[in-house]
């Protein structure tokens, strides 16, 4: 097998996404003409060799009914910023949260949390609990609003000549 050419078969394949299947490692054998365990070796070897860096999972949230979508960003210490995080992530309405470097002397914030809701009244009292849960009621945060949607998709592949092409680099 031409394990150049299946990757990119996998990876075209791959960039609508896994199949909304109970197996869909096995649906896309079947689409690729393979096993699941070959399919299975390809992605692991692929990970592994950082030509994907992750799996992950879009949510059109717009979609489901959620129509208010908050990013939440916090002045916390840097030594706390670890514990607040995983206290934030832990909430079942946080959909991510991640540290960033401030960027001062403008942006003093340096962990990132996204909310999601009906209404902003309802992410806005998720975002005050959030605070209460993660001991932080009393550091700056801000709240961002999204105004606009833009199209939400998963990562697309072309196919650089080196490692370097895939980071940008020349």
């Amino acid at each position: 097998m031409d394990l150049k050419n299946f990757d990119n078969k996998l990876l075209a394949r791959l960039q609508d996404g896994l199949p909304l299947v109970q197996r869909p490692y096995a649906e896309l054998a079947r689409d690729l003409g393979t096993g699941e365990d070959q399919v299975r070796a390809r992605l692991e070897e692929l990970q592994r060799n950082g030509t994907i860096n992750r799996f992950g999972v879009v949510v059109r949230h717009h979609e489901l009914g959620y129509r208010a979508n908050a990013m939440v960003v916090w002045d916390i210490p840097d030594d706390e910023v670890v514990a607040v995080g995983r206290k934030l992530a832990a909430l079942p309405y946080v959909t991510l949260c991640y540290r960033r470097p401030r960027r001062l002397p403008r942006w003093p914030y340096n962990l990132f949390s996204m909310i999601h809701g009906r209404c902003r009244a309802e992410v806005m009292a998720q975002i005050q609990q959030a605070a209460e849960a993660a001991g932080t009621t009393e550091r700056p945060y801000d709240v961002l609003f999204s105004k606009q949607r833009f199209k939400q998709r998963g990562a697309r592949y072309g196919a650089p000549k080196t490692r370097s092409e895939a980071r940008g680099v020349a």
